[in-house]
């Protein structure tokens, strides 16, 4: 069984870190189960593995942390629902494209309990959902906002880190980066949206969809 932890109030980003990476040594160790962990942090922002320090446009606004995960930058605050994922991979197909979409598969699952729609973009990270009120963007291409993130590490073939959807943020605190490196679009949030959803919701539609999306690993 996988087990489920929600930390009450706005959790440091080094004890997250410290955490999930004794979870992810214990549970390659058959000595702890896999864990999902739902969490807020103060705000702040982390580089991944591929981030660019011209993206970092305001760097003394929210501290800064480097992080082992993929991706780029990203932004995490008080609104923001954080899940992180530590489940062995290695036991759930050895496969981490797969993995990666069905944790993009679990975001739009979740999304679609509030009649959401969201989408997956070709060479754009992340979980995004079309603005037909907003103008077309430079290009002229329609218009999209960000709703959701995802980044993992994969350490003897446990995850950590994994996705963060955008509850109710104060989306003005992503202009001090270009998040995960794309320009054009925007930020939004369920709040935004014009959504009456709660921290304690998309907790709920997080556990109604997940079964939906990864078998329990006894059925491996």
């Amino acid at each position: 069984m996988v087990e489920w932890i929600t930390h009450d109030g706005l959790l440091p980003y080094d004890e997250a870190v410290t955490f999930m990476e004794a979870r992810a040594e214990a549970i390659a160790r058959g000595e702890a189960g896999e864990c999902i962990w739902l969490v807020e942090h103060p705000p702040l922002y982390t580089a991944g593995t591929s981030a660019k320090p011209a993206d970092l446009t305001d760097p003394d606004r929210f501290p800064v942390y480097e992080s082992k995960r993929g991706g780029q930058y990203t932004y995490h605050g008080p609104g923001q629902r954080v899940a992180y994922v530590m489940l062995d991979v290695g036991k759930r197909g050895h496969d981490v494209r797969r993995f990666v979409q069905q944790l993009e598969e679990w975001v739009i699952a979740t999304l679609a309990e509030f009649a959401l729609i969201g989408e997956i973009r070709e060479g754009r990270v992340g979980v995004w959902v079309a603005r037909p009120d907003k103008p077309l963007t430079a290009s002229g291409a329609p218009a999209e906002d960000k709703i959701a993130a995802i980044g993992i590490r994969l350490r003897k073939w446990v995850s950590f880190h994994g996705i963060s959807i955008n509850v109710e943020p104060d989306l003005d605190h992503f202009s001090g980066i270009v998040p995960c490196g794309i320009t054009d679009y925007g930020v939004t949030s369920l709040v935004d949206l014009g959504l009456p959803v709660t921290m304690t919701d998309v907790d709920v539609a997080l556990r109604a969809t997940f079964d939906t999306v990864f078998d329990p690993l006894d059925q491996k």
